[in-house]
């Protein structure tokens, strides 16, 4: 198990980054209970007092998804820059993250850890479609803040059913709207295959394939196949697709997967004419670089946050800021991974959020800030994409714009395309 904690400066009593929990709760307990000078108001708020606030996650430290294990990683050191500067109104941040290695059972168990032991005032950022699945119903019973998941399925907008899960980045649903609109203007009788992991990540983009085709689905969608996170490879999925003669193969896959896709597509010497990858497995370093970045060629994704491989961004203040960080709170980390800055640009939003809850980090008005969002600049998305919420939009992100790999980068082209949601 990894437990990842910023509790850098509660009165020198652990680590600066890293600590065993256990031990951290138990050294918790003794200032708490010798402490008197605080507002009544705050020993009534799980996860509050004085001079902390509490924040629980949870990752793919290791198993199938463990190449997302950076994320979490970077935002523990972000919360530790925070805390460097003086918190927020007057607390340092306490961000526990555990390792439930993409297993919804594994998440479940750790989430309640962190409820119902660790005390979080809420989760943020806990990654993965069917493992934020898992523990959604019990975080909303309990009216408990499940905050800017680390996924992009469509249902993380259900205001209605879950008031208390917001999603940050753009839908999966409306990513996959987005390649078939664009497929079909290219070639109009264009014939697709798609690998999809089978879960509701990776059952959004045939959805989205089918909000664009409707009864035509079946004509154009020659073949599908799906895998499961257990399988090792995907070899003889690929083998089906390139035989079903599509000349154009959307890949809803997570890293791992993502990577054996676009090798595979090369030793079959199977080159579509339009091969679209999710833009979840869309960094450089952890999917392009295993792949071979020459086997990408012209594999075309989304984007919606700015690629530290694109020297456009060689003098941009965001990505400047994104890289002073990184060069003092993750030094040797690899700058090609898009997953660092994808947390750089969440964690700011989270910041926001906590800035505007002006000291109120009750678990009501967290959310209602988080819902509150007026055009935020998080400094690392594309040009024209703001973050924007309300109580009856849970999608944060909603723009997005096309971009081709050319061995070297992705890149940017047309206009930033903002997506409908079901």
């Amino acid at each position: 198990m990894i437990v990842t904690l910023a509790r850098a400066t509660r009165r020198g009593l652990l680590a600066p980054l890293f600590g065993g929990p256990l031990l951290g709760a138990a050294l918790l307990a003794a200032p708490l209970l010798g402490t008197t000078a605080r507002p009544a108001a705050a020993e009534d708020l799980p996860g509050v007092t004085a001079t902390e606030l509490k924040i629980g996650n949870t990752n793919a430290y290791s198993g199938p998804a463990s190449a997302y294990g950076v994320i979490a990683k970077a935002e523990t050191a972000f919360f530790k820059m925070i805390n460097d500067q003086g918190g927020i109104a007057g607390r340092k941040i306490d961000f526990i993250s555990l390792d439930d290695a993409y297993s919804p059972p594994k998440t479940v168990e750790q989430v309640r850890r962190l409820v119902e032991q660790d005390k979080v005032a809420f989760l943020f950022n806990t990654l993965g479609t069917p493992t934020n699945t898992a523990i959604q119903r019990y975080l909303n019973q309990k009216k408990i803040p499940q905050l800017f998941v680390s996924t992009g399925a469509d249902k993380w907008g259900n205001y209605k059913q879950f008031p208390w899960t917001i999603g940050w980045q753009p839908s999966y649903r409306t990513e996959a709207q987005v390649y078939t609109k664009y497929m079909l203007k290219e070639k109009p009788d264009a014939k697709m295959a798609i690998l999809y992991q089978n879960d509701d990540f990776g059952k959004d983009y045939p959805a989205g394939v089918k909000d664009v085709l409707g009864d035509k689905y079946n004509k154009v969608v020659v073949k599908e196949a799906t895998y499961e996170v257990t399988d090792p490879t995907i070899d003889s999925q690929m083998a089906s697709l390139k035989a079903s003669g599509a000349d154009a193969l959307l890949v809803a896959a997570t890293p791992k997967f993502a990577a054996q896709a676009i090798r595979k597509a090369h030793d079959l010497g199977w080159k579509p004419q339009f091969f679209f990858l999710t833009n979840v497995s869309a960094s450089v370093g952890a999917v392009i670089e295993p792949a071979g970045p020459e086997n990408a060629i012209d594999v075309i994704t989304t984007g919606y946050l700015k690629d530290p491989t694109d020297p456009a961004w060689k003098d941009d203040a965001g990505m400047n800021e994104w890289r002073a960080f990184m060069a003092k709170y993750m030094p040797g980390a690899d700058l090609s991974d898009s997953g660092y800055v994808f947390a750089y640009g969440v964690s700011k939003t989270m910041m926001q959020v906590l800035k505007q809850c002006d000291g109120n980090f009750s678990r009501e008005n967290v959310m209602k800030q988080a819902t509150n969002l007026k055009d935020f600049d998080p400094v690392v998305a594309l040009p024209g994409i703001k973050v924007n919420t309300s109580p009856t939009n849970y999608h944060p992100i909603i723009g997005l714009q096309l971009q081709k790999w050319d061995g070297k980068t992705w890149k940017r082209f047309g206009d930033v395309i903002e997506g409908i949601h079901s």
